[in-house]
């Protein structure tokens, strides 16, 4: 994969979105949100994804979680990267904020199930950087993590195991599989109450 002009263009549009217009954290840390979407899109690059999937791992939160005075909308990640790049980030991202926590994991879980390869490579580095992150940050800080989160730390969990082997079973042989049994094993360790070091 080469470092093109396309992907150097989708990391200033996610910068502008995330950072510039109102300085985004990850959720209950201090840590700018832009990690989140470059760590996405590293993963993707790491396992052989094509420009376009990288592209909408870098874009692939700006739908949902743009400010209105500066919305991202169809039109301009269409004039900027094309329609494919606009289905894939259109593919992962929440439609209805308005609902519940449970309401949009499970629509979000059912969605999976009609998802092309690409969507679920997409949605796969997605789950990936997320779930590595609340591993780690588990490790170091223990229970306080779940309290971020708009669900039990039982309902937060099942759930996400649940949409963990959602993704593997939709596709076996997607080339984050091993990822993805990675920290699924890893996310069921925390489940059973056991406290996870050195990771």
């Amino acid at each position: 994969m080469l470092y093109t002009q396309k992907i150097q263009h989708a990391i200033r549009f996610a910068l502008k979105t995330h950072e510039g217009y109102q300085k985004q954290k990850r959720k209950g840390k201090d840590v700018p949100y832009i990690v989140h979407p470059l760590t996405a899109s590293i993963i993707l690059a790491s396992a052989g994804a094509s420009e376009d999937i990288v592209i909408a791992g870098l874009l692939h939160d700006t739908i949902e979680d743009s400010i209105e005075e500066k919305k991202v909308t169809k039109e301009l990640i269409v004039s900027r990267f094309g329609e494919n790049v606009y289905n894939l980030v259109l593919s992962v991202t929440e439609q209805d904020k308005s609902l519940s926590w449970e309401e949009r994991k499970t629509e979000a879980m059912e969605h999976i199930k009609t998802f092309s390869n690409d969507s679920v490579l997409l949605k796969s580095a997605d789950i990936i950087a997320n779930t590595s992150e609340i591993i780690d940050d588990y490790s170091k800080k223990g229970e306080e993590v779940f309290e971020r989160f708009g669900a039990t730390r039982e309902r937060f969990l099942e759930m996400n195991i649940k949409i963990i082997e959602t993704i593997i079973k939709k596709w076996p042989e997607n080339p984050l599989a091993d990822s993805l049994k990675d920290v699924l094993e890893k996310i069921k360790i925390i489940a059973n109450n056991k406290i996870i070091n050195n990771l």
